[in-house]
């Protein structure tokens, strides 16, 4: 288990850097201008971490289900070797897909005054961009979208139905509640982090509304890796009770 949350903290901290530092600069200097090459590596590294992360989210709700469904053969189970095999997938699979949406994406015509209406690069605002978009390029999305999000998002879901039906077999109330907290950490950051992706990537390009998508796109870009920490952390007993000690030690100090 922390192996993988080690393994997320360290694609959150990637991937909030590929947008924090061009979006602070843009706020305090006048430049606000960026290039096309630029451009393209900030959005296939924010697509690859992206698609990533969303492989890496199913990756550790298979790892939960090992552990509370035969916790005495876990270590057996999710072996170093699968754990290692699991994270290479993850980021082998999530930028190859990136690699398929970037050259599609910026092969498109762009015409206009070439004003990104965002924070940052992004599928919705360059199609804005766009003069035309073709009906291919329609189909790449949805087949990026099935393939890295809701793939993922259906194994997640099977991953937890196998962990409820375990769960349900324990007979003590306590022995159920403690099982079910090992996912609680995993379950928050899984409907935060998909449900803004899915909400902006599962609509036609026609419905996109700019103004609207920049704060939720800004929430899993930003917020969501700075979250995840605390959202793991403050689950953990051990950090619960460093802190529980600090806090009592304080005001003595003081």
């Amino acid at each position: 288990m922390y192996f993988f949350i080690g393994n997320l903290s360290f694609l959150d901290l990637w991937y909030s850097s590929v947008y924090t530092p061009k979006i602070l600069v843009t706020c305090i200097s006048e430049n606000k201008s960026i290039s096309f090459a630029g451009c393209l590596c900030q959005f296939f590294f924010s697509a690859g971490l992206a698609y990533s992360e969303c492989y890496l989210l199913a990756a550790m709700a298979y790892d939960r289900y090992a552990a509370i469904s035969n916790p005495l053969l876990y270590a057996q189970t999710m072996s170093k070797k699968l754990c290692i095999s699991l994270v290479v997938y993850s980021y082998t699979g999530g930028f190859f897909n990136a690699i398929i949406l970037t050259s599609n994406t910026f092969t498109l015509n762009f015409c206009g005054d070439n004003v990104i209406d965002d924070f940052f690069c992004d599928v919705p605002p360059l199609i804005k961009l766009a003069c035309d978009v073709r009906e291919s390029y329609q189909s790449v999305l949805y087949f990026l979208l099935t393939s890295n999000v809701i793939a993922p998002t259906l194994l997640i879901l099977a991953s937890y139905l196998f962990i409820i039906a375990a769960i349900l077999r324990i007979r003590s109330t306590q022995g159920r509640l403690k099982a079910f907290s090992t996912c609680s950490s995993h379950l928050i950051s899984v409907t935060l982090y998909y449900g803004s992706i899915l909400y902006i990537y599962s609509r036609p390009s026609s419905s996109y509304s700019l103004e609207r998508d920049k704060m939720v796109s800004t929430f899993y870009t930003v917020l969501f890796p700075m979250l995840n920490p605390m959202i793991y952390s403050l689950r953990n007993k051990d950090v619960k009770e460093a802190l529980r000690k600090l806090f009592k030690l304080a005001p003595s100090e003081i």
